[in-house]
């Protein structure tokens, strides 16, 4: 273990580690003979642990709907950030069929979701999945000054076409809506829509379906249907400073919400009322789909655990993991913390000291042109060397914005190259089980000049002890 380690990362309230070491020091027994001091101590250890592990009705403060915590205050953060703009779908679009034009293909095909809500407005938000097929088809066209232009088609079974068309797709020029009645093949009307495509390059966005893919193949037999190549993945996976407007405040507010919730929390609180405050929080704020994953002492050592709803201790960290979204972009901020009143052992103390030097690493290794395997590797590297590279057991990070998890991946044995724009999640951790899971995640972006910054560098950036989150 590094040496300043030992102390770098201590909280002011020192005295409060010693404590707990010196509770968990063997007392000695004075008269080992008598029986009474041993029953006796052997009835307080079963009453601490009871105390710790079943929690007494009237042993901590409780709160019904009408106390829940006030987080109003978070709502202002990001009112002041807009949504993506009209004229900006229309450029994601005009670059998507140059690019499909270099790369001799016809056409482009999406389902709703995150790539057909990025180059067309058109999210699962607007139109969920079913059996029947709403397809996003983005074509080039070239005009007499050899200038091309995206037609946008939405392919939609033929009794929701009134529906399909009071979609907000921005587009150039008049959208085509090609309509497939139940009785036949909307594949094969896809290809009777547009003749080019029966012999030609077809490219599907990844997240399509397989029944998709292969409906498009056996209609165009002499086509070649693919999936999207890196080209047109970087138009997504590439953020605009628009883009990074929106995740810098969505990610910033999320901190203040776990900030905020800390503030609120106490020994002796269970992880589904943590876990309910976050929501709370994060909601408060305006984000969407709000989500938290809340693990106390022990809990945390399994990554995605769901938890016991087990009780708070004086000598537990609390992990919280949390997300949500503004105007279809996500955060993801991890921290585990101490509260004021807590007592954490030392060797736990120097596992977050390691983890956070690790995230610290990690970032430094992140510039434009860098092979994100390098990143993961410095992280890995922080952890191993100490002897803990066992329990550090997924990868460093993954990619960021309107997905959660998105590519590219930070992880070893990937060979994709960082480039300015691209947005990650830095979250390593040690996962000791049975005993303490510590896990510290900041997203950041590689910036104009090829440097990575924090996106919650606008609140103060990564944790600075585990009494400072």
């Amino acid at each position: 273990m590094n040496p300043d380690m030992d102390t770098k990362y201590l909280p002011v309230e020192e005295e409060k580690v010693l404590e707990f070491e010196e509770e968990l020091a063997p007392k000695p027994i004075a008269h080992r003979s008598t029986a009474l001091i041993v029953l006796c101590i052997f009835v307080q250890v079963i009453i601490t642990l009871t105390y710790r592990h079943v929690r007494p009705l009237d042993a901590y403060p409780t709160f019904s709907a009408s106390d829940d915590p006030d987080f109003s205050h978070l709502a202002g953060h990001c009112a002041h950030i807009a949504p993506i703009s009209s004229s900006s779908f229309l450029e994601r679009q005009t670059s998507l069929a140059r690019t499909l034009h270099a790369l001799n293909a016809s056409a482009y095909i999406a389902e709703p979701g995150p790539s057909a809500g990025f180059f067309a407005n058109l999210s699962g938000a607007h139109w969920g999945l079913s059996e029947r097929p709403l397809l996003l088809i983005v074509s080039p066209e070239v005009d007499a000054e050899q200038e091309v232009h995206a037609k946008i088609s939405i392919l939609t079974p033929t009794f929701e076409a009134t529906r399909a068309k009071l979609l907000p797709i921005p587009s150039a020029s008049e959208i085509a809506y090609p309509a497939w009645p139940e009785d036949v093949d909307p594949f094969a009307v896809v290809v009777s829509a547009f003749p080019n495509l029966a012999q030609s390059n077809i490219f599907v966005d990844g997240n399509v379906r397989t029944f998709i893919t292969n409906g498009l193949q056996q209609a165009a037999p002499h086509s070649t249907v693919a999936g999207a190549p890196v080209e047109i993945k970087r138009l997504r996976e590439r953020k605009s400073q628009e883009e990074l407007e929106i995740m810098k405040c969505v990610n910033e507010v999320t901190v203040l919400a776990i900030r905020a919730v800390r503030e609120k929390m106490y020994i002796g609180m269970r992880e589904s009322e943590a876990r309910g405050m976050v929501v709370n929080a994060l909601t408060s704020a305006g984000l969407k789909d709000a989500g938290a994953l809340t693990l106390f002492g022990e809990n945390a050592a399994l990554p995605h655990g769901s938890g016991t709803d087990r009780v708070l201790g004086k000598h537990d960290f609390a992990l919280i993991d949390c997300d949500g979204s503004l105007h279809g972009y996500n955060s993801d901020v991890t921290r585990t913390f101490a509260l004021p009143d807590s007592v954490i052992h030392r060797s736990h103390l120097r596992l977050w000291g390691l983890v956070h030097t690790a995230q610290a690493l990690a970032i430094s290794a992140a510039h434009n042109g860098t092979v994100t395997a390098e990143v993961d590797r410095a992280a890995r590297e922080a952890i191993t060397t100490q002897g803990y590279g066992q329990y550090f057991t997924h990868r460093l990070g993954h990619g960021i914005g309107l997905e959660v998890h998105e590519s590219p991946y930070l992880r070893g044995g990937s060979d994709d190259i960082i480039l300015t724009g691209h947005a990650f999640s830095d979250e390593p951790g040690i996962y000791i089980e049975g005993q303490v899971g510590v896990r510290l995640e900041d997203c950041f972006y590689i910036d104009e000049d090829g440097s990575a910054i924090f996106l919650t560098a606008g609140v103060g950036g990564p944790a600075t002890s585990p009494w400072l989150p």
